[in-house]
C-alpha cells in the first residue's frame, strides 16, 4: 500500500511568475511526483498553484552550491527558467548568508552564476545565447535574422534563440493588442519546433526599453519569463535596434537585461521573494 508523502515547500515569485520551490524528496520514490501529481499541485483552486515547479538537489560537481531541475504546469521537464534561478538562488542565499553573495548553480540547460544583491534583487549569468537553429531545436537550414512560417492562424515572422531553453521573439507595434494567446499556442506548439518553443511578443519603446509578454510552452501567458526577457534583448540587439543594457517591462514588472554582444553572457537581474512557506500531502 502506498503511504502519503508530506513535501516541504516555498512558494517564491520574480515579478508575479510564481514558482513551487522545494528541496529533493529522499525517501519517494521518483514515480511520486510525475506529471500527473505535478499537475495536481499546480491547479490554482485545489493545490497550490504555479507557472513552474524547482526542484533543488544536492550539487553535481564540487564548484556549485547545488543543482535545480525545472517542471512547467503541464508537468513536463524544461531546460532553463531565468526568474527560478533567481528565487533558488536567493533562497539558497537565505538559507546560508554566510556562505556570501555570489556562487554557482547548476541545472540541466548548464551551469549559472548568481549574485544575490544588497538590495534583494538578483542578478544570474544566463550563458551566450545560441542562434543556431539545432541550438533550439528547430527544422531550418541555417541561422537567419528572422525566419517565416505558416502556422494554424496565418503566416508569422520571428526570430529564434535558445538561452539554455528555446524561444522565439516576434516584433510587435502594440504588445498590449498583441494576439498572445492565438498565436503564442499555434506558434509553440508548431511542428517546426520538435520540443516546443517559448513565443515572445516584443514591442520596441527605444534602445534601451522594450515591452514584453511571453507565452509559455506547458504553461501559457506568464506575468514575466526570464529566459524570454534574455531572448528578446538577444534577437533586438544582434538586429542593432537595442543597446547592451535594456529595461523589459512585463506584466508583472519589470526586468535588467544586459549583452554585450556575441560570445558574451547574457545577465538578468530582477526582484526574487518568497510569498509563504508550507506543506502539502501527496
Amino acid at each position: 500500500m502506498l503511504c502519503a508523502m508530506r513535501i516541504e515547500f516555498v512558494k517564491m515569485q520574480g515579478l508575479g511568475n510564481d514558482f513551487f520551490v522545494f528541496d529533493t524528496p529522499t525517501t519517494a520514490p521518483g514515480d511520486r511526483l510525475d506529471n500527473a501529481t505535478l499537475r495536481a499541485i499546480a491547479d490554482r483552486r485545489t493545490g497550490v498553484g504555479f507557472d513552474q515547479a524547482l526542484m533543488i538537489e544536492p550539487p553535481h560537481d564540487a564548484a556549485s552550491r547545488a543543482y535545480y531541475r525545472i517542471f512547467n504546469a503541464d508537468g513536463g521537464e524544461v531546460e532553463q527558467c531565468g526568474n527560478g534561478a533567481r528565487c533558488v538562488a536567493a533562497l539558497l542565499h537565505s538559507r546560508a548568508p554566510e556562505l556570501g553573495r555570489d556562487f554557482t548553480l547548476g541545472s540541466p540547460g548548464g551551469t549559472v552564476r548568481a549574485h544575490v544583491r544588497e538590495d534583494h534583487t538578483v542578478s544570474v549569468e544566463m550563458g551566450a545565447p545560441d542562434f543556431e537553429p539545432k541550438s533550439l531545436p528547430m527544422r531550418a537550414r541555417e541561422a537567419a535574422a528572422l525566419y517565416a512560417l505558416r502556422t494554424a492562424v496565418g503566416d508569422v515572422e520571428f526570430g529564434a534563440v535558445s538561452v539554455g531553453n528555446p524561444h522565439v521573439v516576434i516584433e510587435v507595434a502594440d504588445v498590449d493588442s498583441a494576439p498572445v494567446e492565438r498565436v503564442g499556442a499555434a506558434l509553440g506548439s508548431h511542428a517546426h519546433f520538435p520540443r516546443q518553443t517559448n513565443v515572445g511578443f516584443m514591442q520596441i519603446v527605444d534602445r534601451g526599453n522594450i515591452r514584453l509578454r511571453v507565452f509559455e510552452r506547458g504553461v501559457g501567458e506568464t506575468r514575466a519569463c526570464g529566459t524570454g526577457a534574455c531572448a528578446a534583448v538577444a534577437i533586438g540587439r544582434k538586429r542593432g535596434a537595442l543597446d547592451a543594457t535594456v529595461r523589459v517591462e512585463l506584466p508583472g514588472g519589470a526586468a535588467q537585461v544586459s549583452w554585450e554582444g556575441p560570445g558574451q553572457p547574457l545577465w538578468l537581474t530582477g526582484p526574487a521573494t518568497k510569498v509563504f512557506t508550507g506543506s502539502i500531502e501527496i
